[in-house]
């Protein structure tokens, strides 16, 4: 087992304020699917969702969609 965090990084800034959520995996597709968890369970005006490659620094989705 690995203390490592994931290539994935999951980003959750509330509308309310407050404090980032992070989720980190190793797996795209399941990080996919958290994404979009997290948009159905999270997803309200002000807040912001984000999923990052962390190897290569590439941003795979956003919520809101950024113009």
């Amino acid at each position: 087992m690995t203390d490592e965090p994931g290539r994935y990084h999951l980003t959750l800034t509330p509308a309310t304020g407050g404090g980032t959520v992070h989720g980190w995996w190793s797996s795209e597709p399941t990080a996919r699917r958290k994404f979009t968890a997290w948009v159905g369970e999270h997803g309200r005006p002000g807040a912001r969702i984000a999923l990052v490659d962390e190897e290569s620094g590439e941003t795979l989705a956003v919520w809101p969609d950024e113009p």
